[in-house]
């Protein structure tokens, strides 16, 4: 989620501290406006490509939306970079755990990590939590950005600004990380 305030994440950003003054001088205290314009965006990435932006400007993603709007996205893409030789994976989000939108996935990708084969909530294993948000945040010209349409229009630049690179160590290091979750019982890893 991203807002012409900032990025907003409320489940993934934490500052520890003793308390607010602590957390204040480590940036954790913000004053934002109350109800800032807002969208929301997917994104999809391995290692030799990245998907063009999908942008949700207002309603709730729901599975329907899912189906119609984000999947045929990476259908197209996918089988452009991969054809058949590709698994395409999920975090457990109401949308992509839904009956239907499971069917779509067997239907369309055989080769699919189940929502019953994969951790239901675990940034330390998602490519895109662990490594790609913080890229494509710090990519975008936050003092260009005054209203939702200037905000769209830096989400589209800055997934431009992404480098291969980066898409190639983050996808890499997936296995290792793997490992490293499995060693610490289900714990959140330092980096």
């Amino acid at each position: 989620m991203f807002a012409i305030v900032g990025v907003y994440n409320s489940q993934n950003d934490r500052i520890w501290a003793a308390n607010y003054d602590e957390a204040d001088a480590k940036g954790g205290i913000k004053q934002i406006q109350e109800f800032p314009q807002k969208v929301m965006v997917w994104l999809g990435i391995c290692s030799k490509w990245i998907s063009p932006l999908v942008i949700f400007e207002g309603g709730t993603v729901y599975h329907v939306r899912y189906i119609k709007e984000v999947l045929p996205v990476v259908l197209k893409f996918g089988n452009g970079i991969f054809g058949n030789d590709r698994m395409f994976q999920q975090d457990g989000a109401k949308p992509h755990t839904h009956k239907k939108t499971q069917d779509w996935y067997r239907d369309h990708f055989p080769g699919s990590i189940d929502k019953d084969h994969w951790p239901p909530n675990s940034p330390d294993l998602n490519l895109l939590h662990y490594c790609i948000w913080d890229k494509y945040a710090r990519a975008i010209n936050w003092d260009l950005v005054t209203s939702k349409k200037t905000l769209i229009n830096q989400l589209e630049c800055a997934v431009k600004k992404i480098p291969e690179q980066i898409l190639f160590e983050s996808c890499s290091s997936w296995t290792s990380r793997l490992y490293r979750l499995k060693g610490s019982h289900g714990n959140y890893l330092n980096k």
